[in-house]
């Protein structure tokens, strides 16, 4: 209960900061961003094993950002909707400056999964609904225009008895951007290690996502591996990989005074 209450209390910091930037005088206030992707990937999987879908779904990532504020959904799911998860980020931009940022994050999350049930004498499987919240701790710097480097600190709660209760994670992530490869196309990297504690169990893994987008076009390739270094999660896979295909925006608005 005491995580519980940091949780809300920095949701209603949050909150705050965002109804400070909507009475501020700054001459940007009025500009929002919305951002995204919509796509599909061969298979979805997630940091928890046994969250991971192990076949093809649906994914939408949006952003709503106005200044420091911004409202993230992240949703995967399977096609016919029996598994998935979705998360509802509100992040606040501590410090959002070229070289160093500092990010400060909150998110309910619900997850579905298939669970074997006995009713009347009868098994079988049904979609069970599992309810979660979590916060985030984003520290970032920018080395150059085509190399970052960030850590993650997230810890997520279980609002329910069964399922996962309370899981650490530690991300140490890189991002290699915009390396050219023709006038047009071009390659980015997304290499991690994280370190996974949930309930007792523990993982060690590292991920590699890339990326290849073309500037006049809407749509990248991308494709991810997880490799596990160490884990002993139940549910836990040595290799997972996927392919996906993306349709990506980015817009500007800007309310007349």
């Amino acid at each position: 209960m005491k995580h519980l209450n940091t949780i809300i209390y920095s949701l209603l910091l949050v909150f705050s900061f965002q109804i400070t930037l909507a009475q501020s005088t700054d001459s940007t206030k009025n500009i929002t961003n919305f951002s995204g992707n919509v796509g599909i990937t061969t298979n979805g999987f997630s940091i928890i094993p046994s969250f991971s879908l192990n076949s093809p779904a649906v994914t939408t990532q949006l952003s709503w950002r106005k200044k420091r504020f911004s409202f993230d959904p992240d949703i995967r799911l399977k096609p016919d909707i029996t598994k998935g998860g979705m998360i509802f980020w509100l992040r606040y931009r501590i410090v959002d400056n070229k070289k160093f940022g500092l990010r400060l994050g909150v998110h309910p999350a619900f997850n579905l999964i298939r669970k074997q049930i006995t009713e009347n004498g009868v098994n079988k499987e049904i979609t069970q609904f599992l309810r979660f919240a979590a916060f985030e701790l984003v520290p970032s710097y920018q080395i150059s225009k085509k190399l970052g480097v960030s850590a993650t600190y997230l810890q997520g709660h279980g609002l329910q008895k069964d399922g996962p209760h309370f899981t650490n994670v530690l991300f140490l992530n890189s991002a290699i951007t915009n390396l050219g490869l023709s006038e047009n196309l071009r390659l980015n990297f997304f290499p991690s290690v994280f370190f996974l504690q949930t309930d007792g169990y523990r993982g060690n893994y590292f991920t590699l996502t890339t990326v290849l987008a073309h500037k006049k076009l809407p749509f990248s390739l991308s494709s991810s591996i997880n490799q596990t270094i160490k884990a002993n999660l139940p549910g836990n896979k040595d290799f997972m990989w996927n392919v996906g295909l993306n349709y990506n925006f980015n817009k500007y608005y800007k309310k007349a005074n």
